[in-house]
């Protein structure tokens, strides 16, 4: 599949120009390879490990993980969060604070959920993804460019703000990506990245690591592949501390950084200004 390079200009609220250079993929009706013809739990699984991928081998993982799963993420997603999915994309998004029109950048934007979230807001969404099967599945309309996200292919302070739901424990390395956000967004910008939690109550982590970690994989299996459902419970082990994560957002020009916890700590939020 081909791709063509192009400069999109967007008109902000305030009446300037942001001209963002786009890889814009042509986008097929059709699903991708990997579901065709055959069940998605026989597809050869790089990720299907007792150890959780590291380097090149982890960046492999995720991508021909997420391009087998695109068929039916969405459908997965809404059966085992209960659509609290939905719930905490929107609260991500009410946190950006930006006026109509800003361009936002969703990273890791998968099947569009957020751009279709972000536009309902009022803003002007970007979607990019390193999964072209998770690219032919959006659903968004957004522009859409299959990228390495930790080399994002935009001007400096060129967007007025950048969601990532549920991606930062898939990243080969966090402080790089922070420093792209950084680079990528205007002075006074916002970011709101989603990622999942470990609570702190007793009770709820202990509830929560036998869904996340028994019940999901087995609902994964029915309605998708069994071993990326089992991957993606081990995958929290990538994510660092929500202190750590904090302090590696200041150190990359970030201010007014806070940490959330939403569902009791199911899932956490990072938001962030741009210095």
């Amino acid at each position: 599949m081909n791709s063509r390079t192009c400069i999109r200009t967007f008109s902000t609220s305030g009446g300037k120009e942001k001209s963002i250079i786009l890889q814009v993929c042509p986008i097929k009706t059709h699903c991708h390879e990997s579901a065709s013809g055959r069940s998605l739990n026989a597809v050869n699984n790089a990720w299907d490990s007792v150890d959780l991928p590291q380097g090149q081998a982890k960046v492999h993982a995720v991508r021909t993980m997420f391009d087998a799963i695109a068929p039916r993420y969405d459908l997965v997603n809404r059966i085992m969060t209960f659509r609290l999915d939905v719930r905490w994309r929107r609260k991500a998004i009410r946190n950006l604070g930006l006026p109509a029109n800003s361009v936002i950048l969703d990273l890791a934007s998968g099947t569009g959920d957020m751009c279709i979230d972000l536009r309902k807001a009022g803003y002007q969404p970007l979607s990019m993804d390193l999964s072209l099967g998770m690219l032919i599945a959006d659903r968004s309309n957004a522009p859409r460019t299959q990228t390495d996200i930790l080399q994002l292919p935009c001007a400096n302070d060129s967007v007025d703000g950048v969601t990532c739901g549920f991606a930062l424990r898939n990243l080969l390395d966090l402080n790089t990506f922070f420093g792209e956000l950084s680079r990528v967004t205007r002075p006074g910008g916002r970011i709101a990245l989603l990622d999942v939690g470990i609570p702190t109550n007793p009770f709820i982590k202990w509830g929560n690591s036998i869904y996340f970690g028994k019940i999901v994989p087995r609902i994964g299996g029915l309605l998708s592949n069994r071993a990326a459902y089992n991957y993606l419970p081990k995958s929290v082990a990538y994510l660092p501390s929500p202190a750590a994560m904090v302090e590696m957002l200041e150190q990359n020009g970030f201010t007014a950084v806070e940490h959330r916890q939403l569902s009791g700590g199911l899932t956490q939020l990072l938001l962030a200004t741009k210095a």
